[in-house]
């Protein structure tokens, strides 16, 4: 009986990982919606946490009365250690989650986001409209993020421009359009797991002293970020600010 168990908490750890690990392609293909790769990752998290406690029992009672035809401790603790990502990985995602407001659509300047153009055609068949969230989403965003404002350079627009393609090229971005007359640039970054697609817009404007420049970040699904398009942004200003 303790054979039998031993081998099914190591093939249900295993079998949470794979769960964990097939919601984010599943939805990239077209296999899964995304509610249904959700309930996956939700699915995973309580396999997991079960798979890995009882693991541990295992573990412990094999420490303390070996048993020949039991399976290896090592093979055993694997698969505990597979259970406890498949648990903790959505349980971090859930509490970052919660961490931030449930909005989608950031901007450095809220009273005059930078609007999508080229990009606007890309999204509509998006469930996020390309249209600025509102005052309600900015209300939060001030709240939740209020270091997030225009940044100011004493460069120039065109050295600025310049730094700023090059800084999207460097993040990995989709170039979707890019106009120096008007100092726009726009960009989509897709994640690595799941596929999503977050589309940015850069606007570079002259002033007395040099340069202002505002960024907008917005996803194309989900009512929650879960604070990643605020994130894309602090790290873009940053390396913007370091290489000028």
């Amino acid at each position: 009986m303790r054979k039998l168990i031993s081998y099914l908490a190591i093939a249900v750890g295993f079998l949470a990982l794979l769960t964990l690990a097939i919601s984010g392609p599943l939805y990239q293909a077209g296999v899964a919606e995304l509610g249904t790769a959700f309930l996956l990752l939700r699915w995973a998290a309580y396999i997991g946490a079960g798979a890995a406690v009882v693991g541990l029992v295992l573990l412990i009672w094999q420490a303390l009365k070996p048993a020949n035809n039991a399976p290896s401790s090592m093979l055993l603790g694997l698969a505990v250690i597979a259970a406890g990502v498949s648990f903790i990985l959505p349980y971090l995602q859930l509490q970052t989650a919660r961490s931030v407001p449930p909005i989608h659509d950031i901007s450095t300047d809220l009273s005059n986001p930078p609007a999508f153009v080229a990009i606007a055609p890309l999204r509509a068949d998006a469930p996020n409209p390309v249209e600025f969230a509102g005052e309600e989403s900015a209300e939060q965003q001030r709240k939740a993020y209020p270091d997030l404002a225009t940044w100011t350079t004493s460069a120039s627009v065109e050295q600025v421009y310049q730094q700023a393609l090059t800084i999207v090229a460097d993040m990995g971005w989709e170039l979707v359009a890019s106009d120096a007359t008007e100092g726009r640039i726009e960009a989509t970054d897709t994640t690595t797991w799941f596929g999503f697609k977050d589309d940015v817009v850069i606007r570079i404007v002259a002033t007395d002293t040099g340069s202002a420049v505002d960024m907008r970040s917005k996803s194309r699904v989900g009512r929650s970020d879960v604070g990643v398009n605020a994130k894309r942004i602090r790290a873009y200003l940053a390396a913007l600010e370091q290489a000028l």
